[in-house]
């Protein structure tokens, strides 16, 4: 179900939008909680611990840091994908157990989306993209709408995932049309394959590359609180993980 309108369960008597946003498509996670669209806390750690204990100790830390409970929590937002198969089960099952139980909507959002929300460019096409491992790498394209400050970004197709050298080749097509900028948290993932449009003068004039934070939570949390603001949000039995790729036990049934 998709709410169009006032959202249920938000505060429309002036008391401030509490939301809950939670990364888990990387290994460099985070959790952030935002009063309307402030960033007051975020935590975020790489390591190879695994999200199913360390995502409920940052979220435990971080509501006690700020003396805030889960029954607080006015919104609950979480990066829907794509990314990591096991870390997106754990972030959206969280999110899904937690807004299910206080009665609260929930927003799924894009962490290409997020990524390309993290851009200072004023360049009116975006290409978020991240390491997808397995030699890939996971990208989207954004168009904006409005002024940077406030801008709209909108999908343009679906996304994907292919290998870097794919990837370049497809951007000196799109570049053949208009100027983009590839936006990106995990450079050394397309080091490689960008290097060859230094040998593309067409291509290589209209492209830009742009390094971003790979904190993801906050910018998830802004954009589920302009959603939630425009009265779209969803709940516990619509969210969805968008993987983009098949999972490794979908590839070996697919093999049998």
């Amino acid at each position: 179900m998709i709410w169009k309108g006032l959202a249920p369960g938000l505060p429309y008597n002036g008391s401030p939008l509490i939301t809950l946003a939670v990364d888990t498509t990387t290994p460099g996670g985070s959790t952030a909680v935002l009063r309307e669209e402030r960033v007051i806390g975020s935590v975020s750690t790489w390591t190879e611990e695994t999200y199913s204990s360390r995502m409920f100790r940052q979220v435990e830390f971080l509501l006690e840091e700020l003396g805030l409970g889960l029954d607080q929590v006015d919104l609950f937002a979480v990066a829907s994908g794509p990314g990591s198969f096991t870390g997106l089960r754990v972030g959206l099952a969280a999110i899904k157990a937690w807004a299910e139980v206080y009665g609260k909507p929930v927003a799924g959002v894009s962490a290409l989306e997020a990524i390309a929300e993290g851009s200072r460019s004023a360049s009116p096409l975006l290409v978020p993209v991240f390491d997808a491992r397995r030699g890939e790498v996971y990208f989207g394209v954004y168009q904006r709408e409005g002024d940077v400050a406030a801008a709209k970004l909108v999908l343009q197709g679906e996304h994907s995932v292919m290998t870097p050298v794919d990837f370049v080749n497809e951007m000196r097509v799109l570049a053949g049309k208009e100027t983009l900028m590839i936006v990106t948290p995990t450079p050394e993932a397309l080091s490689a394959a960008l290097g060859t449009l230094d040998a593309d003068g067409n291509g290589g004039a209209a492209i830009r590359v742009e390094v971003v934070a790979n904190i993801l939570a906050p910018a998830v949390g802004l954009l589920a609180v302009r959603r939630a603001r425009a009265g779209i949000t969803g709940d516990s039995l619509t969210l969805e993980a968008n993987y983009v790729r098949r999972t490794d036990a979908e590839l070996k049934w697919k093999a049998l």
